[in-house]
């Protein structure tokens, strides 16, 4: 497993595509990749510490990893402002309702034409 990691961090490759990831590591090691994921844990580790050490960068999956977060946390920032727009227009409708509701008449519905009362001239 060393000499695999060993021959990609070097740019040898012999039987992947010399990508630095886990999958490559397995293919250039010959074993399953769930395998080194479950098994050699340690190994992955390792080899992940080289790709740092040794080229000065940052891993694929860490990378994907630390853009994924980007995206989530921008989406949390947008469902939070979603959350408080409908927060303040809830807020504005209950207001609204219960101005409505204290100026209606108590007992009456001006609405209903039946409850209408003609003002008729005075008699004289």
């Amino acid at each position: 497993m060393r000499a695999a990691i060993d021959r990609l961090l070097a740019g040898q490759p012999t039987s992947s595509n010399g990508s630095l990831t886990v999958v490559a590591l397995a293919a250039e090691a010959g074993v399953h990749r769930m395998a080194l994921q479950k098994r050699h844990a340690d190994l992955k580790e390792e080899f992940y510490a080289r790709v740092r050490a040794d080229t000065h960068q940052t891993p694929e999956v860490e990378r994907r990893l630390r853009k994924e977060v980007v995206r989530l946390k921008e989406a949390l920032k947008d469902s939070r402002a979603a959350e408080a727009t409908s927060r303040h227009r809830a807020e504005q409708m209950a207001l609204a309702a219960a101005v409505l509701i204290l100026r209606e008449p108590l007992g009456e519905d001006q609405s209903d034409p039946e409850n209408v009362v003609p003002i008729r001239p005075p008699a004289g």
